[in-house]
C-alpha cells in the first residue's frame, strides 16, 4: 500500500522559516511528479509547488522566490522550503505525488494526510 507522510508543520513568526518533509512509503514501481499543496478552510486546495520526475519545477506566483521544492530520488522524498512567511501562507499543506504502483498499470494520484502551518502576524 502506498502512503505519502508528511513532516514539518507547525506555528511560526512572520517572516520565518520552515521546511516540510514528505516521503513515499510502500510498493510502487515509480513515482513520477510530486508537489505541494495547501489548503485554507472554506477556499479550494491551490498548487504550491511541483517537481516532476525530470527535475522540472512549476510554484504559483504568490511563493516564487520565497519557497523552494527539492526532491531525493532514490529516497522518493520532496521537502518544500519555506521562507519569508506570510500570514497569508497559514494553511492545510498537502504532499501529492503521481505514482505508478505496477509495471502495467497506470499512474495514481496519491496525498498525503496533511499538515498544518499556521503563520502569526
Amino acid at each position: 500500500q502506498v502512503q505519502l507522510v508528511e513532516s514539518g508543520g507547525g506555528l511560526v513568526q512572520a517572516g520565518g522559516s520552515l521546511r516540510l518533509t514528505c516521503a513515499a512509503s510502500g510498493s510502487f514501481f515509480s513515482v513520477n511528479a510530486m508537489g505541494w499543496y495547501r489548503q485554507d478552510p472554506g477556499k479550494e486546495r491551490e498548487l504550491v509547488a511541483v517537481v516532476t520526475s525530470g527535475g522540472s519545477t512549476n510554484y504559483a506566483d504568490s511563493v516564487k522566490g520565497r519557497f523552494t521544492i527539492s526532491r531525493e530520488y532514490a529516497k522518493n522524498t520532496v521537502d518544500l522550503e519555506m521562507n519569508s512567511l506570510l500570514f497569508e501562507d497559514t494553511a492545510v499543506y498537502y504532499c501529492n505525488a503521481d505514482i505508478r504502483p505496477t509495471t502495467w498499470g497506470g499512474v495514481v494520484i496519491y496525498w498525503g494526510q496533511g499538515t498544518q502551518v499556521t503563520v502569526s502576524s
